[in-house]
């Protein structure tokens, strides 16, 4: 095994002295491994992040012999309560200590089929499981032998790739990624999380090899996904699967907002990257996933809508609503949750343009009622996708929009402050309804129930029961009904 001594070793007792490489857990792994006469080291991202100095509690441990068995002595060497959860099917154990998640696992090699992406195991040497790895950075590893406790083994030189921010495999992506295609997603996400770039070869493997990835789960890519999503620039991550042809084999719906079209010397611009503008533009001003996920879809139904006009150009009328229709089957389709998570990014969806076009108007209060009403909670969520959305290259254009936004806020709060109609309900209900007239459930109450509703949301009547009541026994007359003493 190639072990880079005299490059490293000076830099691997560098950050032997730092802070994390002190923790009590590292010396107990090591007094344990001398006792039991077995070799242990600290592998993976968890040595990654300590070359880069990010913050990490995830510390897996490979071992050469029982990674279960090996758990066990640590977890009794540390206190006999510790527990112990067990994977067996994996050949892993994992303990929790002082802020710490530490997995062991003894070393070993792989081999796969060519119809599934799960490997055939045996044990191996340290060497073996270097070799499986996914990338150089994630190979690295640290000998926690009292011997030479903190050296660095670094059989492919992923320091290298660390400090020249490069992403590649081990050994010929070719075979890591027919192996394991999940490894393609992998690659594009930590180019995005760490900034990093994929090395031409490894990056022709992936466009090569992106097929394939149809044998993972969409469970797998999605947990992937939203990582890139997640990233501080996500249209990084989006354009690298975009360009090796990954995201048109699991999301079709976002490839094909891409391409402009032109009739009469008239253009459209491109969605695909006015929606990586805007992902990037809300991802400053938020790390909620989901506020994330309604700027990558706010223009999803842009391609089913568009039509062009002699006289007006390009439009997308109701892009907003067919958008918000088609979130069930996209959710569906990617293994996403289909819950108040996709509910809330279906309303944002819908009413992404409101605010909009209630700026290109005069603010009126009816319509800013409405509004609150009908975004409630989730009214600053709206606000922020609708100033991510404004990504004109025309300053004019962008100043008016600004103002004309900074008036919307103005007239949102003074309208809440008064009126209180962000997720309020009518304050007569339809049993007040149904037992002043003495009806059973029917179409009237639901009308009566309504017109107090737009009459508050119109500003014609107050949010006050009394004046309320008062105007449904007016609503019901209208109806032929009479309160019932």
């Amino acid at each position: 095994m190639l072990r880079n001594r005299i490059n490293f070793n000076k830099f691997a007792k560098k950050y032997l002295m730092k802070e994390k490489l002190k923790d009590p857990i590292f010396s107990i792994i090591s007094k344990t491994a001398k006792q039991k006469n077995i070799q242990a080291f600290v592998i993976g991202g968890f040595v990654r992040d300590l070359i880069m100095d990010r913050p990490s509690q995830d510390i897996d441990v490979v071992v050469l012999g029982s990674g279960i068995d090996f758990a066990e002595k640590i977890a009794k060497n540390i206190d006999e309560n510790i527990k112990v959860t067990y994977f067996k099917n994996f050949g892993t154990a994992r303990i929790n200590w002082d802020d710490n998640e530490i997995e062991f696992v003894g070393a070993r090699k792989e081999s796969y089929r060519k119809d599934s992406r799960k490997p055939i195991v045996e044990n191996g040497t340290l060497q073996d499981d270097q070799n499986r790895r996914d990338f150089t950075i994630n190979a690295l590893s640290l000998s926690l032998q009292e011997s030479n406790f903190g050296e660095l083994v670094d059989p492919f030189n992923g320091f290298l790739d660390i400090k020249n921010r490069i992403i590649r495999t081990p050994l010929d992506p070719d075979i890591t990624f027919s192996d394991d295609p999940l490894r393609m997603m992998r690659a594009i996400r930590f180019a995005s999380q760490l900034k990093f770039k994929i090395s031409p070869v490894t990056f022709e493997a992936i466009r090569k090899n992106c097929k394939r990835i149809s044998i993972v789960s969409k469970e797998r890519i999605i947990g992937e996904l939203n990582k890139i999503v997640l990233s501080e620039k996500p249209s990084y991550g989006f354009k690298l699967l975009d360009s090796s042809g990954l995201l048109n084999e699991f999301f079709t719906h976002l490839s094909n907002l891409k391409g402009i079209e032109t009739v009469d010397g008239k253009s459209h611009k491109d969605n695909f990257y006015h929606t990586l503008e805007v992902l990037d533009r809300i991802s400053v001003n938020t790390n909620d996933l989901w506020l994330r996920w309604a700027a990558l879809l706010h223009d999803i139904a842009k391609p089913a809508t568009k039509k062009y006009d002699k006289e007006t150009g390009w439009t997308f009328h109701g892009h907003e609503f067919m958008g918000a229709k088609m979130i069930p089957s996209i959710f569906k389709k990617l293994k996403l949750p289909l819950n108040e998570k996709m509910r809330y990014v279906q309303k944002l969806i819908m009413l992404h343009m409101r605010p909009i076009i209630l700026s290109t108007d005069e603010v009126t209060d009816s319509a800013v009622r409405r509004l609150l009403f009908e975004a409630g909670d989730d009214i600053e969520d709206l606000m922020k996708l609708c100033d991510a959305d404004i990504t004109s290259k025309n300053p004019k254009k962008v100043k008016r929009f600004l103002h004309n936004f900074n008036i919307v806020r103005q007239k949102l709060v003074e309208i809440e402050e008064k009126d209180s109609v962000r997720n309020f309900q009518p304050p007569v209900s339809g049993d007040d309804i149904i037992n002043t007239f003495k009806l059973e459930p029917c179409r009237e109450v639901g009308i009566i129930k309504n017109a107090i509703k737009e009459a508050i949301l119109e500003g014609n009547l107050e949010n006050d029961f009394d004046k309320a009541f008062d105007f449904m026994i007016r609503e019901g007359e209208k109806l032929g009904l009479k309160r019932q003493k």
